[in-house]
């Protein structure tokens, strides 16, 4: 797992998989060295140590950006790393007393949590990292994050159940901490390469797929912003963003089991499985109308920041949209000719004035 996970994390330029891969790792195999043989595992420094560092590292790891790795920050974070191991051998060796009886301060109800090996600060610094990992990502989403979260959970419970007649079953759990922080960096590629950012709706790539598994009829609606560029100029491509974004949501909500994509700049396009153009014009009209009679102003003139909203008062910002639709027949049998066909439409609802559908 650490040297898939550590190739991955390389090509991608995920240096904090990286670190939290060599984390696992380094708590892996201190375990099985301390656990291995010792029946009183729980009163071991080492144990105890990675039970109460690992955590705080993860979650460290989670509410910090990219840094790199072969960087300045990044080799910051592997001295760091590698520094908590040696604090921790030199503390075992020279004072394994008085560190062994800090690490196994009473804080919890030995009631509650007898059933664990991990001592009371252990059990802190993973509910402290829990509780940090979860309000990151209250206030700001993440796959990275929810991936650090779900793998909190096995390293949590390869600490708590380790046997010392089977050692290798925390091996288990920290090798499932690595896979699902692994297969987080996959899905994050794939959501990269298949979603696009600013408006959350698929993108081209998506769209280009969807249409070569279509076999049957279907119909494309090509899409275009009018007077975009006007809008940018004007007002900013902030202001920009926000009318994509905004459009975006409207699409979405495209009536006629029409899915939306962002095709690109300010383009975009739906898909109709199982229909023909005609049967895609009074849906693809609906959204046009909606488009046209959202009321898209600012909230407040005095905001340095300009938000636009489509409630309440406020300077508005005229946003129509035009719209070209083909669908699929004799003489457009590739996916690629029905697209060029509804941009051909399309082209004709801007020479024709805008804001209006062409077939």
């Amino acid at each position: 797992m650490f040297v898939a996970g550590a190739l991955l994390g390389w090509r991608f330029h995920r240096s904090r998989l990286l670190f939290a891969l060599l984390l696992l790792t380094l708590a892996d195999r201190t375990v099985l060295h301390f656990a291995a043989g010792h029946a009183l595992v729980r009163d071991r420094v080492a144990f105890q140590a990675v039970g109460l560092l690992l955590p705080l590292n993860l979650a460290a790891l989670t509410l910090t950006a990219e840094r790199g790795f072969v960087t300045p920050p990044g080799l910051v974070r592997l001295g760091l790393i590698l520094g908590q191991v040696a604090a921790v051998g030199i503390l075992d060796r020279s004072a394994p007393a008085p560190t062994a009886a800090m690490l196994h301060t009473t804080l919890l109800p030995h009631v509650l949590f007898k059933w664990t090996a991990l001592a009371d600060p252990a059990l802190i610094a993973f509910f402290v990292s829990a509780g940090l990992v979860v309000a990151g990502l209250l206030l700001s989403p993440t796959h990275t994050g929810r991936s650090f979260a779900w793998a909190l959970i096995p390293a949590f419970l390869g600490l708590s159940r380790v046997q010392p007649g089977n050692p290798g079953l925390s091996t288990f759990w920290f090798a499932t901490s690595a896979l699902i922080l692994i297969v987080a960096v996959v899905e994050a590629s794939y959501h990269m390469a298949y979603e696009d950012t600013l408006t959350g709706l698929p993108a081209r790539r998506a769209l280009n797929e969807a249409l070569l598994r279509l076999g049957g009829q279907y119909s494309v609606a090509m899409i275009d912003v009018d007077h975009f560029k006007r809008i940018n100029d004007r007002h900013g491509h902030d202001v920009g963003d926000q009318v994509l974004k905004m459009i975006a949501a409207k699409l979405a909500q495209v009536s006629g089991g029409g899915k939306a994509y962002r095709y690109g700049g300010e383009e975009f396009a739906v898909i109709f499985p199982g229909r023909k153009a005609e049967e895609c014009l009074a849906d693809v009209e609906a959204l046009r109308g909606v488009v046209a009679e959202t009321r898209f102003s600012f909230r407040s003139k005095k905001k340095k920041e300009k938000v636009l909203t489509d409630r309440g008062p406020g300077q508005r910002v005229p946003v129509t949209i035009s719209i070209g639709v083909a669908e699929k027949n004799d003489r457009y049998t590739k996916s690629e000719q029905v697209v060029k066909a509804a941009d051909r439409a399309l082209y004709r609802a801007k020479e024709g004035g805008r804001n209006q559908v062409q077939t």
